[in-house]
């Protein structure tokens, strides 16, 4: 069985079959199979009312989420499931005085599954699919499979260093990321391992050009322009530019060996902030045991070994 990170199912044809009829519901629970559909509400007991298409379902408050029932996570990670898709297994039908059937659902029992046969077994290196569910100022929670999210901090974002992730992403974007490291239960994930080498980034640049950039950061000694998430080259100092500004630069020199990219700034402007892209990938393998930023033969060596 895959697991997927919540949401992922929702539309799909097994998914919605199993969500036909009375009968195919009966089926999917006899299979353990792990199904998906819309939270409409929570009540005042912090229970999930989930549209199941045939029928109403309930996510009792204790089987919505992992550690929910020992106290270790808090209501809001079910709360803020309304109006969002949610999985869960069939444990039971109910029904009422009038008739109506009534599917017993549970989240916690999916996560539950997914963290025995899938993230138990993941290693520092993997590759795996994310989405990302939202994001703060350290860094970005995504979900890793059935809503059970981990922490990609800011500073494993990018080569290139950034004010806020919200720079690079948006809350519902799917996403690679890579396993930085697993310590009982919680995965933590790097994701600038997948963007590229120096030299891969370098290869999009070439002396003589004039291109687009980022102003990310001014020091002493200069002024670091990002290229691309994974490149940043050094500029000279220049009045009036700040840490956000786009920039149109000229491209003196690349120096792979001292891993440089000396520029010129021509002109600085403010623009509203992009909404950010889909990341470009460069690594498209499940593992890694070692990213070399630099290029062969530089004086410095940066890498990441897993």
């Amino acid at each position: 069985m895959r697991f997927y990170p919540e949401g992922t199912l929702l539309d799909t044809f097994e998914n919605k079959a199993a969500l036909s009829s009375p009968a195919a519901l009966a089926e999917a629970m006899r299979e353990g199979k792990i199904l998906e559909g819309r939270a409409l509400m929570c009540n005042s007991g912090h229970d999930l009312i989930v549209d199941l298409k045939c029928m109403k379902g309930i996510i009792p408050r204790e089987e919505g989420a992992l550690g929910i029932r020992e106290g270790t996570v808090r209501d809001i990670a079910v709360i803020s499931r309304v109006n969002r898709p949610v999985c869960f297994v069939v444990r039971d039908f109910t029904r009422d005085r009038e008739g109506r059937i009534t599917a017993l659902l549970s989240r916690r029992e999916a996560q539950e599954m997914c963290r025995a046969a899938y993230l138990d077994a993941l290693t520092p290196g993997d590759v795996i699919d994310a989405r990302v569910t939202h994001i703060e100022p350290f860094g970005v929670f995504a979900d890793i499979g059935c809503g059970v999210v981990s922490l990609l901090p800011i500073d494993s974002i990018s080569v290139s260093r950034i004010e806020h992730p919200k720079e690079r992403f948006l809350p519902g974007m799917d996403i690679k990321a890579v396993v930085k490291s697993r310590e009982g239960g919680r995965v933590t994930l790097s994701h600038k391992e997948l963007l590229g080498t120096w030299e891969e980034n370098a290869c999009a640049f070439h002396a003589g050009e004039t291109v687009g950039g980022i102003i990310r950061s001014m020091e002493s000694y200069g002024v670091f322009v990002e290229l691309t998430p994974n490149l940043a080259g050094l500029a000279e100092l220049k009045e009036n530019i700040f840490p956000g500004q786009q920039a149109s630069v000229f491209i003196k020199s690349i120096l792979p060996s001292r891993m440089k990219i000396k520029l010129i700034i021509i002109e600085t402007f403010e623009a509203s902030p992009a909404k950010p892209a889909p990341p470009a990938y460069f690594f498209k393998g499940e593992h890694m045991e070692e990213f070399v930023y630099s290029p062969e033969g530089c004086e410095k060596r940066v890498a990441t070994k897993f």
